[in-house]
């Protein structure tokens, strides 16, 4: 594997999974970093990437992906020696798939709106039904530990325990010791310290 990837980068925001991601899989890759600050996200330059004005994108060789989840499955199935993502025929790739969509399909709308303070869709319209529910059904997933997919370690255990730490310390999801427990996880792993210590380098040049 000799093409250099490009993350499109902002600290302090979900691409910061994605560079956790890269760094667990000794992936080649290069920065484009943008200043959420500064609104560059949203300039015509980044927007002719990923016209939705988010990070993170990636860009390899042709292929632009963006979208969280499918950026983690791209790329985790691109360095298969990593062994971040079970095979086709491995039987815990069903419930990677599955927790790889929950992530955006019941757990991003149901915490947006927790936050706007919006009731839910009626539940023939929710994505996710009701946040009580989308957020019992993951922890039930959790409890058995120590990683989502229990004793395997895998591209879901970045993706959810990086999103845990943002979404407990803005007190949008509870200290449930099944949630801690990942994010902790997460955190003792020399590339997301790697990650937190380069970041904080960025976020203070960026507000120089």
């Amino acid at each position: 594997m000799n093409r250099t990837i490009t993350l499109f980068h902002a600290p302090q925001s979900r691409s910061g999974a994605v560079r956790i991601l890269l760094e667990e899989l000794g992936a080649p890759y290069a920065l484009e970093t943008l200043n959420l600050r500064a609104g560059e996200t949203r300039a015509p330059r980044y927007l002719a990437t990923n016209p939705m004005g988010k990070v993170p994108a990636i860009l390899h060789g042709d292929a632009l992906v963006t979208e969280q989840a499918a950026i983690f499955i791209y790329l985790a199935d691109l360095f298969p020696q990593a062994g971040l993502a079970p095979a086709l025929d491995d039987p815990l790739r069903g419930p990677y798939l599955r927790w790889m969509a929950f992530y955006g399909a019941c757990f991003e709308p149901a915490l947006i709106d927790l936050a706007m303070k919006r009731e839910p869709a009626p539940p023939s319209m929710s994505p996710y039904g009701d946040y009580d529910t989308m957020l019992s059904t993951l922890s039930a997933q959790l409890r058995p530990g120590p990683w989502m997919l229990g004793e395997r370690f895998t591209a879901l255990d970045i993706l959810w325990g990086y999103a845990l730490g943002w979404t407990t310390a803005f007190k949008l999801v509870p200290e449930l010791p099944e949630i801690t427990g990942l994010i902790a996880g997460l955190n003792a792993r020399p590339a997301a310290q790697r990650v937190s210590a380069m970041d904080a380098e960025l976020t203070a040049a960026q507000a120089a």
